[in-house]
């Protein structure tokens, strides 16, 4: 069976909802269904284009497609019509909330046969004011009616845009962001070595965070809650992993508080195993998050997590057996569970060995499968196959 596709993003950057659609991509075309990447180039990080490129993936220029809503868009929706009337696609699969408007509505209009839409999470609450998001919403109800299949990085994540009317819930579909847990496991090296290599003392205690800083990813959090964890368990180094417009200030933050010298910021790194091999435990203070790819990256090796009880990292970490989680937006309770696991290596120990089987349910083999049964379903319902 062989199906032509098109995927429509806007930019691909280090992070989960640029490296899950790559990696769908490449499974899927695998699978039968295979088509070209269809992003803005000049939106995304280099890096991240040259592994979509080392991996084998087509990749169109749209160099309308870009982060901030603007005239653009519609150079954006015009470039993406002629795409698809040209490459007369069986399927158009859009990713993340922007592309997945503009690349709808193109698909619409240009006869696509199947749509299907994956937002990588929502923008429902923690990024804009309340008249935007409301924008947004009904933008998503909207494009929601042209749409064959939405996957959903969680039920949590189908619940919640049921809730805002949303869809129906025979359009829903739910496939996590695969995690290569077994590659993670042999890249990583030990933990004296990984030490090592970041200068961490080989007998703290340390916390890492992982993500793009930004607000929604509550880092500042993560500092704020530093003061009150390092006086009780004063062993304690943070290792922040990734970059981004926020490094700047978290330092400020860090300086003032009195721990900058207890902050590591690695920077942008694609050897995410070596920097948790370093770890103790990994916190996700999140204002908002799709699933919390990280999490399943900490937890494949074996590391317990801490998480704010928003958006799909419910649905990651069973509280009290894989890890905790915490109050959004609340520092001292972040402060507080990480006390306690910085106290109790026993406690830490046991946590990891149920996170580490728990991420299996992440894998990109579990993602992989449960994707391809949206398409062979889809192909089925319009007859593509």
């Amino acid at each position: 069976m062989s199906v032509q596709t098109l995927h429509v993003i806007t930019r691909l950057t280090l992070g989960g909802a640029g490296e899950n659609t790559v990696a769908s991509v490449v499974a899927l075309a695998a699978a039968g269904y295979a088509g070209p990447l269809a992003v803005g180039v000049a939106a995304s990080d280099a890096s991240s284009i040259q592994d979509a490129k080392r991996r084998g993936v087509p990749l169109i220029d749209v160099r309308g497609l870009g982060r901030e809503v603007g005239p653009r868009d519609l150079t954006a929706l015009a470039q993406l019509w002629r795409l698809m009337r040209q490459r007369r696609p069986s399927i158009v699969h859009t990713h993340t909330s922007k592309a997945g408007f503009v690349g709808r509505l193109a698909a619409r209009l240009a006869g696509v046969p199947a749509i299907v839409h994956q937002p990588h999470g929502h923008i429902f609450y923690g990024y804009y004011r309340t008249r935007r998001t409301a924008l947004y919403v009904a933008l998503e109800r909207l494009a929601a009616r042209w749409t064959d299949r939405i996957v959903t990085l969680t039920d949590r994540g189908t619940a919640e845009h049921l809730a805002r009317g949303i869809g129906r819930p025979a359009q829903y579909r739910t496939v996590p962001s695969g995690v290569p847990t077994a590659e993670l496991r042999e890249a990583a090296p030990p933990r004296r070595v990984a030490r090592s290599r970041l200068g961490l003392p080989a007998d703290a205690f340390v916390v890492a965070g992982v993500g793009r800083l930004v607000a929604v990813k509550g880092f500042d959090l993560l500092v704020e809650a530093l003061p009150a964890l390092s006086a009780a368990v004063p062993s304690t180094r943070l290792v922040i992993v990734g970059d981004g417009p926020e490094r700047a200030a978290l330092e400020a933050q860090a300086t003032a508080l009195g721990v900058k010298q207890r902050v590591l910021f690695t920077g942008p790194t694609s050897d995410i195993a070596a920097c948790l091999a370093a770890t103790d435990v990994l916190a996700a203070p999140s204002r908002n998050e799709g699933m919390g790819r990280a999490l399943v990256e900490a937890m494949a090796l074996g590391l317990p997590v801490i998480g704010a009880e928003v958006g799909g990292i419910p649905a990651v970490i069973v509280d009290g057996e894989t890890g905790c989680l915490v109050p959004p937006g609340d520092a001292a309770a972040l402060a507080a569970a990480l006390v306690r696991l910085g106290r109790d290596a026993a406690l830490r120990a046991k946590l990891g060995a149920a996170a580490a089987a728990r991420s299996e349910a992440f894998s990109t083999r579990v993602a992989h499968e449960a994707m391809r049964a949206v398409y062979d379903e889809v192909a089925r319902e319009k007859g593509l196959s």
